[in-house]
């Protein structure tokens, strides 16, 4: 780890390691946008181990062979002129929002009320995006959706609204820095340097995104399948085989992050975790192609490692690491928390 950081911080600097360069990953999370203000560093204090050479830092997700985006003039954005106005069932971006979380939590004393009138004098409108609205909590997933696992939709590139838009909370990114750490006994980890907040929006997983039938052939390529899946997060949260796109009916996307990813790639398991994924919307036309967002579900002090369940919300009531026979292919759980169920899959 010493040596690697010794070539980065006084060679790469000079002509003629280009090459070289290119492949490290401290120069690599240094042309972050974010790196001056929410800075990712490596740090290794337990062994002399460094991140594969075959890893590459990115900070958006690539489409891989077969995967072809939205096409432009299918792209729609909401058109409210005012962002305040991006909080209530009027903006064409929340169009999808359950009814059932519309309503203020029971929590949240920063939001006068759920209802306002509208300037034109217009009935009420209701508000229904995901996030506190005003006060301490402001930009915090609300605690209704957070115990949820209810999609978020947020605004986007082609809104009108402008980038302060209180619905762009992980459309403007992370916003916190992160340390990937080597741990005593599960490889590498992720902590933050500084407090999270229950609800604030940690960063997104990461990767390239491929086909089903690619996914398929990575595993069965892996020289253990099960531990390929510790990687590969399929996009099935609009998943439906009666839907009315065609891109819904089929086996959904999977998202490859073990060679291409960003810092979140290295976060681990936990049975009893800190962080949760949800699914993000933003152009309404991309839900096949929906974000993985990280956020707290609770305060989360610095230096404590940031985990999230791999398996949150499958069934396991048919659970096979009840079964003798059938443990001695699965993957142990190697999380320690006092509810650990003793095997991932």
């Amino acid at each position: 780890m010493e040596e690697a950081t010794r070539q980065h911080f006084f060679h790469h600097g000079e002509e003629g390691h280009e090459a070289e360069k290119r492949n490290c990953h401290f120069c690599q999370i240094r042309s972050f946008t974010t790196h001056a203000q929410y800075p990712v560093t490596i740090i290794n204090t337990e062994d002399d181990e460094v991140l594969r050479a075959s890893f590459h830092f990115m900070h958006s997700s690539v489409l891989g062979k077969g995967v072809e985006p939205t096409r432009e003039e299918f792209l729609t954005g909401c058109e409210c002129t005012d962002g305040e106005d991006c909080q209530y069932d009027t903006c064409n971006c929340l169009q999808d929002v359950e009814e059932d979380d519309s309503s203020d939590d029971d929590d949240d004393d920063d939001d006068e009320a759920a209802t306002t009138d509208s300037p034109h004098g217009a009935p009420y409108r209701k508000r229904v995006y995901a996030y506190h609205a005003h006060g301490a909590k402001a930009g915090l997933l609300r605690s209704k959706i957070l115990t949820s696992r209810n999609p978020i939709y947020e605004c986007h590139e082609s809104c009108a609204c402008g980038k302060d838009c209180p619905n762009r909370v992980v459309e403007r990114g992370r916003k916190v820095p992160l340390q990937i750490f080597r741990t005593a006994n599960r490889g590498w980890g992720v902590r933050s340097t500084v407090d999270i907040k229950k609800g604030q929006f940690v960063d997104k997983y990461i990767g390239e995104v491929i086909t089903a039938e690619e996914a398929n052939r990575r595993r069965a390529r892996s020289h253990i399948a099960q531990r390929k899946d510790v990687y590969l997060f399929a996009l099935d949260k609009f998943s439906d085989p009666d839907s009315l796109d065609e891109r819904l009916q089929g086996p959904p996307l999977e998202v490859d992050g073990e060679y291409k990813s960003g810092p979140t790639r290295f976060v681990n398991h936990s049975c009893e975790p800190n962080l949760r994924i949800f699914a993000r919307v933003g152009d309404h036309a991309d839900k096949h192609l929906h974000d993985l967002a990280l956020f707290a579900i609770r305060d989360i002090p610095r230096g404590e490692e940031l985990t999230f369940d791999y398996v949150d919300g499958v069934d396991d009531s048919e659970n096979d690491a009840l079964d003798p026979e059938k443990q001695k292919d699965m993957t142990h759980c190697l999380c320690r928390s006092k509810s650990c169920r003793g095997y991932l899959w």
